[in-house]
């Protein structure tokens, strides 16, 4: 009987766990469309309209930003946020190859 060697890059894998885990809560998906909708938006405006507590929505935020699907930039005292779409993107591919697979 043959043994399977399976090689499985750790760092691929992580990056793939802290992917799907951003997309797997309700809120952050919400928080995605929301951004998706402004291209850019202010972090007060996304907590406000969305009616969310600030500190909520950081965290989600921080998980979302973690995971690479959005970028932050601080334009003084304020943080704007848009999605990365190419991580989205190759995201999304990954999962289609991962689904085609036989």
């Amino acid at each position: 009987m043959r043994k399977t060697v399976t090689n499985i890059n750790h760092e691929k894998l992580d990056e793939s766990t802290s992917i799907l885990r951003a997309l797997a809560h309700p809120l952050r998906m919400k928080i995605l469309q929301f951004i998706d909708k402004h291209g850019t938006i202010n972090v007060n405006k996304i907590y406000n309209t969305l009616k969310l507590e600030q500190s909520i929505t950081s965290q989600h935020l921080k998980v979302l930003r973690l995971s690479g699907l959005v970028k932050a930039i601080k334009d003084g005292k304020y943080m704007h946020y848009s999605i990365n779409y190419d991580k989205v993107g190759q995201s999304i591919q990954a999962i289609r190859n991962f689904l085609d697979e036989d």
